[in-house]
């Protein structure tokens, strides 16, 4: 038996630690769903039951527990985010189970450290164990983040706050850059799981699929030995963070306010390891290292994953080009290739259902914002295609989901980056086998003042071919493209650059 905190006497079953590691050594080893899920629930009667313990006490039966539950963890995180998306039952039931352990462990880990700095009985035995306290709970904060940012949930402003009190606590311990094992075979630092946190989510929140996403993570995690955290901005930082009043990282700016609560994250050695990283990738060599739980992603995944997060690194940061204007407009929309080209010129069934209509936030010459709630975004992701066509306009556009975030009343934020004011369809041919291969219909992007001489083309998915030409009919005039590039490939189509060259009309194929 263990005393409470008023004398009395307690028998449950975490009470000792023989009884707590004797319940941990009866969780089933072979079913991940199950052990996670028990696991999860001791994890949350520890920190419902704390008042009955001393913090000591706690701390030492969290610690083995925590442990235990990564092999899971890690294992449900690989089917989760394997290259085959999961069943829609399936997604939601990993994805509940893996959120509910990262919040119960994060909760359990700040009580820990709530009570240890209302010094609790039991508190100065566990001082320590500072460094690791706060480096698991900044670990669970992470989980948190990406289970979050898997669905483009809005994010608890309180989970901030708790970051913040980790990286505080162990600031004032003066154990920052104390050596530790997270957990078996993984080696850090507090600073270092603060700084690879505020990297990856700064570079990547809403502006990356849910794979996407878990990549990046996964590549800071390597990456985050040289993190450098600095309480100055000296032109290298480039997030912030504030741990007086905690809000999401943003970029760093020379202009800003600097005040004493306010941290600096650079990240010149993550981009020098990218750069080498990216050399290896695009020979095709996925360098050993990289931890992404057993899952086999093809290089070129990778490959795309960092070098978004090599531009996102960049120095001075990218800023906007042109002005975003404040505006309300209703805007017809066309999810997906298929459903744009009944919509394109090409006498297609154009038409055939009601259009979904939206209303813009802001707009600029590149881009615009709606907001729309969630029952109406079945199907919008970061890298949709979208087609639009604002009131009063005969023809449609094209653009591509870029970023995606919820507020707290559950409407979804789109981002769209513009490609064209105007769709095109057009028959196409392979040039060289024009009677066996069959006309394909694409859309040419008609873009304003492209003086270029290529051709910007939408395909369905897997049509473009890098030794392929192309023959186009555009107006009354025929076309040869040469092809150039694939620029994006997404679920449903193909973005792709052609060099465009007239034929004459005589000409022969």
């Amino acid at each position: 038996m263990v005393l409470g905190l008023f004398g009395k006497k307690t028998d449950h079953p975490l009470a000792e630690m023989k009884s707590a590691q004797a319940l941990l050594d009866d969780i089933p080893k072979g079913d991940s769903l199950r052990a996670l899920q028990e696991i999860s629930d001791w994890v949350e009667t520890l920190r419902e039951q704390a008042d009955d313990f001393r913090v000591d006490h706690q701390w030492e039966v969290l610690c083995p527990y925590d442990q235990a539950a990564q092999a899971p963890v890690r294992k449900l995180l690989h089917d989760y985010f394997a290259p085959q998306a999961p069943s829609q039952f399936q997604e939601n039931r990993l994805w509940t189970l893996l959120d509910e352990y990262y919040m119960r462990s994060e909760l359990c880990h700040f009580d820990v450290l709530t009570r240890y700095r209302d010094g609790a009985k039991g508190a100065a035995s566990i001082k320590e164990d500072v460094p690791l306290l706060c480096a698991r709970g900044i670990h669970a904060i992470t989980g948190r983040l990406k289970m979050a940012a898997a669905r483009y949930a809005m994010v608890d402003p309180a989970l901030w706050r708790r970051l913040a009190a980790f990286y505080t606590l162990a600031e004032s311990h003066d154990c920052l850059e104390t050596p530790l094992t997270l957990y078996a075979g993984t080696n850090t630092t507090v600073a270092q799981s603060f700084a690879t946190l505020v990297l990856w989510y700064g570079s990547s929140a809403g502006n990356l699929s849910p794979l996407q996403e878990h990549i990046a993570e996964r590549l800071f995690a390597a990456l985050g030995s040289r993190a450098a955290i600095s309480r100055s901005y000296d032109g290298a930082g480039l997030f912030a963070f504030d741990l007086a009043q905690p809000t999401p990282p943003m970029r760093a700016t020379a202009g800003a306010t600097v005040h004493p609560a306010l941290r600096f994250v650079a990240a010149d050695g993550q981009r020098q390891r990218l750069a080498d990283l990216l050399k290896n990738l695009d020979k095709g060599i996925l360098p050993e290292g990289l931890n992404f739980y057993g899952a086999k992603y093809e290089v070129e995944q990778v490959r795309e994953v960092a070098q978004r997060l090599w531009q996102s690194l960049t120095l001075p940061p990218p800023t906007r080009r042109t002005p975003r204007r404040k505006i309300k407009v209703n805007l017809k929309v066309a999810n997906g290739f298929s459903k744009m080209l009944e919509r394109s010129d090409v006498g297609l069934s154009f038409g055939a259902e009601e259009s979904e209509v939206w209303e813009i936030e802001d707009i600029s010459a590149t881009g615009f914002r709606s907001v729309i709630p969630m029952g109406r975004a079945n199907g919008i992701r970061i890298a949709s295609l979208l087609g639009s066509q604002p009131d009063g306009v005969s023809h449609w556009g094209a653009g591509v989901v870029r970023r995606l975030s919820r507020d707290l009343d559950g409407n979804l934020h789109i981002g769209i980056e513009l490609l064209s004011p105007r769709i095109v369809g057009v028959p196409l041919l392979d040039y060289a086998n024009p009677d066996e291969s069959g006309v394909q219909i694409g859309m040419y992007l008609n873009r304003p003042n492209d003086n270029s001489g290529e051709a910007w083309l939408l395909m369905k998915q897997d049509a473009f071919v890098a030794n392929r030409s192309l023959k186009m009919e555009l107006g009354d005039k025929e076309y040869l493209l040469l092809p150039l590039a694939l620029v994006e490939q997404g679920e449903d189509y193909d973005l792709a650059r052609y060099r465009m060259m007239e034929q004459d009309a005589g000409s022969e194929d």
